[in-house]
C-alpha cells in the first residue's frame, strides 16, 4: 500500500464579535482535506496529514526523511512555509531546503502531487510563489508569474481529454462543475488527462524514475463544491491519481 503524506489544507481563523458596547474575539481551526482523505480511504489508501501550521517544523526536509513516503501531496500551502522554519526565520541559521529535497526525491522515484487553492501554484496575489521554486522543474505544468486564480462561480465543466489514461478510465460519466481553479500550462512532455473550462485540471508527467501530477482545483470547498465531493466518480478518481503516483516509486 502506498504511503501518502498530505501537507497543508488547513487554516486557523480569528473573528472579532461586537455586541453593543462590548467585543471579544474567537479562534477556530479548519481543515479542507476531510472529504479527500475519506475518498482515498474508500479506495484503500490511508493519508497522513501535516497541518499547515506544522509544516515549517514537521515537513520532512531531506531526501532520506522523504523516503518514508511513496506519495507527497502539497495542497493550499505556500512556498514560505517550507523554506522558513524557526531555525532560519527566528534564529538566522541555515536549514535544509525541503523543496530541493522534494524535487530530488521525485526524480529518484517519488510521486509528487500539487492540488489547487489560494496558496497553491502561484495562488492569490501570487503569494503561494511556487513558480520559481525548486519543484517547479518537476511538476507537469508551468505556472504564471502573477495571480493565477480562475474564479468561476457560474461553474466550469470538466472534460476528459485522454480517455486511455489509467486515471481517465475510472471517470464515471459527467462530473459536476467546479467553481474555480489555478491556471497553468502543460509542459511539452506532460499528458493532460482532464480539463476544466479551457485549462488543465489533471496533468501527469514522468520525471526521471518518479512521477508528478497536478489537480488544479481544490480538494474541498470552495472551488470543489459538495456536489463534486459526493459525485460517484470522486473517490475512484482520487484513488486512481494516488495509485498512478505510487506506482512510479519503483518504476
Amino acid at each position: 500500500m502506498a504511503r501518502v503524506l498530505l501537507a497543508g489544507e488547513s487554516w486557523i481563523s480569528q473573528s472579532v464579535h461586537f455586541k453593543g458596547f462590548d467585543s471579544f474575539s474567537s479562534t477556530t481551526f479548519h481543515t479542507g482535506a476531510d472529504d479527500f482523505i475519506a475518498a482515498a480511504a474508500k479506495e484503500g489508501i490511508s493519508i497522513e496529514q501535516i497541518y499547515a501550521h506544522d509544516v515549517p517544523e514537521k515537513f520532512p526536509r531531506t531526501v532520506e526523511a522523504l523516503s518514508a513516503y511513496d506519495v507527497v501531496i502539497l495542497s493550499d500551502i505556500g512556498y514560505n512555509s517550507f523554506v522558513l522554519p524557526n531555525q532560519t526565520w527566528l534564529q538566522g541559521q541555515k536549514s535544509d531546503n525541503p523543496l530541493v529535497s522534494l524535487a530530488e526525491w521525485t526524480r529518484a522515484g517519488g510521486g509528487l502531487m500539487m492540488a489547487g487553492g489560494y496558496l497553491s501554484f502561484q495562488g492569490f496575489q501570487a503569494r503561494a510563489n511556487f513558480a520559481r521554486s525548486p519543484i517547479a522543474e518537476v511538476l507537469p505544468v508551468d505556472m504564471l508569474i502573477g495571480d493565477d486564480r480562475a474564479e468561476t462561480p457560474e461553474g466550469s465543466a470538466c472534460v476528459v481529454v485522454a480517455p486511455e489514461h489509467e486515471i481517465a478510465k475510472v471517470w464515471a460519466g459527467t462530473a459536476p462543475e467546479l467553481l474555480g481553479y489555478n491556471v497553468v500550462t502543460a509542459k511539452p512532455d506532460a499528458e493532460v488527462v482532464a480539463t476544466v473550462g479551457n485549462d488543465v485540471l489533471i496533468a501527469t508527467r514522468q520525471v526521471g524514475k518518479g512521477r508528478s501530477l497536478v489537480w488544479t482545483s481544490d480538494i474541498g470547498p470552495h472551488w470543489c463544491p459538495a456536489e463534486f465531493l459526493t459525485w460517484e466518480g470522486f473517490a475512484p478518481v482520487v484513488g486512481a491519481m494516488l495509485r498512478w503516483l505510487g506506482a512510479g516509486r519503483n518504476a
